[in-house]
């Protein structure tokens, strides 16, 4: 999870982990990240996170925001990224994911080994994985057939170990998650695609919203959260 440690001529102030989808910096006790100085404007910059990216935009401030000692309105921040406001100091860091290892544990078992790979080899990075994002034959998608005019169900990972994988969702069920810890699985019906809660005391998360118990229907490009993984369904074809 991404982090801001603020600092001023050097010394450490505090360490800001940022939890939530967007993030205030500003004079004003309303801001998320308060910094009670008059070289900072009431409402000076704000941090939007989405996915595995954060953007920041400054809020019309009157002395300005800087990134890497350059002026910015909006700026895509990368890790070490040092932001300037005033004398004080916002470092940017995103904690890597060791080489090899993961969370996810668990990605259509189904597809796997459909390309005749074993399952293991599949889910942990290697240079034949990242030298392309697609982890089925092209033909994958036709394989079992989808009914009517239902168009080809597609996740992509977007965080983690796996970041960039793809799977086709052929089969009639997906499974999803990590054993132990929370699983899902993604349903293909005649008149769309569902995901449904299977193990684990935390429920998928689509676009910020917590599921219930029930099956909910995927729409196109939503956004999904399993066992801390960030994921998009999208329709193909």
């Amino acid at each position: 999870m991404p982090k801001l440690i603020l600092s001023m001529d050097g010394l450490v102030l505090k360490e800001v982990v940022l939890k939530k989808e967007r993030t205030t910096i500003g004079r004003k006790t309303d801001n998320d990240i308060q910094i009670d100085n008059l070289a900072i404007s009431g409402h000076h910059a704000v941090i939007v996170c989405i996915l595995n990216d954060a953007f920041l935009e400054d809020l019309n401030s009157t002395n300005g925001t800087y990134v890497n000692g350059q002026q910015v309105k909006k700026h895509v921040l990368k890790n070490h990224d040092v932001i300037e406001l005033g004398k004080y100091r916002l470092k940017f860091l995103v904690d890597a994911v060791p080489s090899g290892t993961g969370s996810f544990d668990l990605i259509e078992t189904g597809a796997v080994s459909a390309i005749g790979r074993p399952e293991v080899d599949a889910l942990v990075p290697s240079e034949r994985a990242h030298a392309s994002t697609q982890v089925f034959p092209p033909d994958a998608l036709d394989q079992n057939g989808l009914p009517g005019e239902l168009p080809a169900g597609v996740v992509q990972v977007l965080s983690g170990a796996n970041a960039g994988r793809e799977l086709a969702l052929t089969k009639s069920l997906t499974t999803l998650g990590k054993p132990g810890t929370q699983v899902a699985v993604i349903t293909r019906r005649p008149h769309g695609y569902y995901i449904t809660h299977v193990e684990g005391t935390n429920f998928p998360v689509v676009n910020g919203h917590t599921l219930d118990a029930q099956a909910h229907r995927l729409e196109d490009h939503d956004i999904i959260e399993i066992a801390g993984i960030k994921m998009e369904f999208f329709l193909r074809g």
